[in-house]
């Protein structure tokens, strides 16, 4: 395959490691940076922060201190414990992978799996972030320091397959040529209700920039490893479910730059309980058994759906789960998984979260309370019903 020049990337790359102190003199500079700071680490120390960042000569070194360092303390702020397991699953060879994984949190999903990986002795990715979500510049520059690459959202259609094969001939970049793993969710955007499908539009952009003509060779280049995420409580879940009877009561509602703030400080606070990552089988396992001859659609769709599988067999599940599930369906069928003292408590925690919605001119808390227990027994559900297929 034909290199592209790596200048094709500039306006959605990370920064060159040549651009690191001057980016960081940027980011000190910005009162938004100290602004957030003031909220999220109140007790830090402004001059020896800067002096630590000043330190950082190179991308690697900013993430693997600076970065590293504040996930950490935000993972032993708002988390009861943040593990990992399936690391045999990873390439002993340390070859660059694909993680493709299910989406709960904005900003911490790709985040914990990096502080996870770095500690099994794995490189850290690069990661797939939404234009949509760089809100103000002090944001765009900590991300693109902390080695991720920008997703352009909310283009024309015309613009939008442009963008797309742009960002797959990044992504086969820095896979071959600098050789570092990224990181991208299964869809556009969280799965709101947990849901979790992969889209084969993700695997199509994955797919544009290889050889058109051979559609398993281009998927079995992107050494595809799915990861399950599993969060004991999502932080957002109340404004998740608030989006969805807004969208319910206005169709035409749309989220503003506030509302993703919001999420995105409500992600990074709030409690989280028990946060586990699962590294699954790599796609190549199955993709071997795969007919060449398969038309583009069905293997794409054939393939999403052994992501999706095995998602869904290394989900990690709490309490609250299985309490959600016999709520929603009213049935006992999880019944020996949980007891009365972790059936108060969920529903308790439930009360909670809906009675954190008040700003609702029609407040409907059956629909939220539906919406909620969704959230949470969707994953059980999906888990069960591969199980018995």
């Amino acid at each position: 395959m034909e290199t592209v020049n790596p200048a094709t990337f500039d306006d959605i790359r990370p920064v060159n490691d040549n651009e690191v102190p001057q980016a960081i003199e940027d980011l000190i500079a910005s009162d938004g940076l100290w602004r957030a700071l003031s909220y999220i680490a109140p007790d830090a120390d402004r001059a020896a922060l800067s002096d630590a960042m000043r330190a950082c000569r190179t991308k690697a070194e900013f993430k693997s201190t600076i970065g590293y360092k504040t996930v950490m303390a935000i993972a032993r702020r708002s988390t009861f414990s943040l593990t990992i397991s399936g690391r045999s699953r990873l390439p002993a060879d340390k070859a660059p992978c694909t993680f493709i994984s299910n989406h709960r949190d904005i900003v911490l999903d790709a985040a914990f799996l990096n502080v996870l990986l770095y500690d099994v002795g794995y490189d850290m990715t690069q990661i797939a972030i939404g234009d949509n979500l760089l809100i103000t510049p002090w944001i765009r520059l900590i991300v693109r320091l902390n080695n991720s690459f920008i997703v352009k959202r909310n283009v024309s259609a015309r613009r939008l397959l442009e963008n797309s094969r742009v960002l797959s001939e990044y992504i086969r970049h820095t896979l071959r040529d600098t050789h570092e793993s990224i990181w991208i969710a299964q869809r556009e955007g969280r799965a709101k209700d947990s849901n979790d499908h992969t889209q084969t539009a993700v695997l199509k952009m994955l797919c544009m920039a290889g050889q058109a003509d051979n559609l398993l060779e281009n998927l079995m280049e992107l050494n595809i490893v799915p990861i399950a995420i599993s969060y004991e409580y999502d932080p957002c879940d109340y404004l998740k479910a608030r989006e969805f009877q807004l969208k319910r009561d206005n169709p035409h509602y749309t989220k503003t730059e506030r509302d993703d703030l919001l999420s995105m400080q409500t992600g990074i606070m709030d409690d989280k309980g028990r946060v586990h990552f699962t590294i699954g089988s790599p796609l190549n396992d199955t993709l071997r058994h795969f007919d060449p001859a398969t038309p583009r659609n069905e293997m794409l769709t054939a393939a999403a759906a052994a992501i999706d599988r095995d998602i869904y067999a290394h989900y990690r599940f709490y309490p609250g789960n299985y309490v959600a599930y016999d709520l929603l369906h009213a049935s006992l069928r999880f019944r020996m998984n949980y007891d009365q003292r972790d059936k108060a408590r969920f529903e308790a925690y439930l009360r909670k979260q809906i009675d954190r919605i008040d700003d609702l001119p029609n407040k409907d808390e059956a629909f939220l309370r539906t919406k909620l227990l969704e959230m949470y027994a969707n994953p059980l559900k999906n888990h069960w019903d591969t199980k018995t297929e």
